[in-house]
């Protein structure tokens, strides 16, 4: 756990986001993050569309993604059909209230900082970008912007036709303001693009916490609900069904291993991009004869609640997943970072990966033992999964080696120290 590092006494901090409680890697940030400015003296407050039950602060639904208005005018702010003038004067009709909902929650709050999760980063909400940025320019507060995707990262935010909304508040450039990445090609980009230095701050796992007590009965008791044999065996693919997780390259992995009783258990839900990937995923898994499951209604995230509306309650803790599992395939095809990679080596679990360009440049060269791709399935990588799979000595040595390399690298020690930092 973090140790006492903070030397700024005892601060109130507000934290905004879209959404939090959910299954994305932003609410999962969050709660790290909670855990260690509480575990540095501090307390938190939160404003957002949505909150876990354990969260203290203000639910705003303006600010979530789903608000339809916001909606909109973030969707025809990226369509070259569209009027600029019209969308910048409804991003101005939907800011206003919110910038003064923010502004009553910032000073009832009594904050001393203020920290924006991804709002100020990718534009799916421009109205609360543009309002967050005018509290802070309005109140003075200093601020910290944790940016998980840049609006640049993403094609289908290329072609803005207000980019000058952009450049004010995705993500400002204001005295007060320290800016945090998750990796450091993103901070590069963002010095090359907007002249911003940001700290690398990339997801992190509290490798100091035990492992669950029970773990063998909550694996046996998964792969018993799965009628999954002792010796079967079971792929965990433990993320969101979005096309750059790559996880047609999970199936075709799993139906060239030629292993008899194997099970492919996606985890986490469909749904932000449509569900057409889905159901392409869902034809090339019956056309292989693979044992696809997708149980996303089962699992909640890793730690305890969840938004306040999700209903009924999930079955399993997404830790039963992982230690259920064989195996888990993390093909992404793009990263912000890596989230249940992370969380993979947390829980010595053998891991394929596909070589995405976070993982090759920040990930790959802490020394790692994973099975690579390198954006397609070969006969060497399907053999190493083989000889992995079979030999128990090799998968524990392995387990150890990245759990060692995963504390050095990626324990909430690093945040708190770079926190600390920022905060001051």
């Amino acid at each position: 756990m973090v140790g006492p590092l903070c030397m700024l006494g005892r601060m109130r901090i507000g934290v905004a986001a879209t959404r939090l409680g959910d299954v994305d890697g932003v609410s999962f940030e969050v709660v790290k993050w909670n855990t260690v400015l509480t575990g540095l003296g501090h307390e938190t407050v939160f404003a957002a569309g949505s909150l876990r039950q354990d969260q203290v602060g203000a639910v705003i639904p303006e600010m979530q993604l789903s608000h339809a208005a916001a909606a909109r005018v973030s969707v025809a702010a990226f369509d070259a059909a569209s009027d600029p003038q019209a969308v910048r004067q409804e991003v101005e009709r939907l800011a206003r209230p919110l910038q003064q909902a923010l502004l009553c929650w910032v000073r009832e709050s009594a904050l001393d900082r203020l920290i924006v999760q991804n709002a100020w980063a990718i534009p799916m909400h421009l109205p609360l970008g543009v309002a967050l940025t005018r509290v802070v320019e309005e109140t003075g507060i200093p601020s910290v912007g944790h940016h998980h995707d840049y609006w640049w990262e993403r094609e289908r935010f290329a072609q803005p036709v207000v980019p000058e909304v952009l450049e004010h508040s995705f993500p400002p450039d204001l005295a007060h303001v320290r800016h945090a990445s998750i990796n450091s090609l993103a901070a590069g980009e963002l010095r090359r693009r907007r002249g911003l230095e940001s700290a690398v701050l990339p997801n992190v796992f509290d490798f100091d916490q035990p492992m669950p007590t029970d773990e063998e009965q909550r694996g046996r008791q998964l792969r018993a609900e799965l009628g999954i044999a002792p010796n079967g065996v079971l792929v965990l693919q433990p993320t969101r069904v979005v096309p750059r997780k790559g996880i047609e390259l999970a199936i075709e992995l799993v139906a060239r291993l030629e292993l008899s009783q194997t099970v492919l258990l996606i985890t986490s839900p469909a749904g932000d991009e449509g569900f057409e990937y889905l159901v392409q995923l869902e034809q090339q898994a019956e056309r292989l004869g693979v044992d696809m499951r997708y149980a996303a209604e089962r699992f909640r995230p890793n730690d305890a609640g969840g938004a306040t509306d999700r209903l009924p309650e999930p079955t399993h803790s997404l830790i039963d997943g992982y230690l259920a599992a064989d195996l888990i395939t993390y093909p992404s095809l793009y990263e912000g970072f890596g989230n249940a990679l992370v969380e993979a080596v947390y829980f010595r679990r053998p891991v394929v990966v596909n070589r995405y360009p976070v993982y090759e440049s920040d990930i790959r060269p802490l020394g790692f033992r994973f099975v690579e791709l390198d954006g397609a399935v070969t006969q060497s990588a399907v053999d190493e999964v083989r000889a992995l799979l079979s030999n128990q000595e090799l998968r524990a040595a392995n387990g150890r080696h990245n759990f060692m390399l995963g504390h050095k690298h990626l324990g909430y020690h690093r945040l708190a120290n770079e926190l600390t930092q920022l905060l001051e």
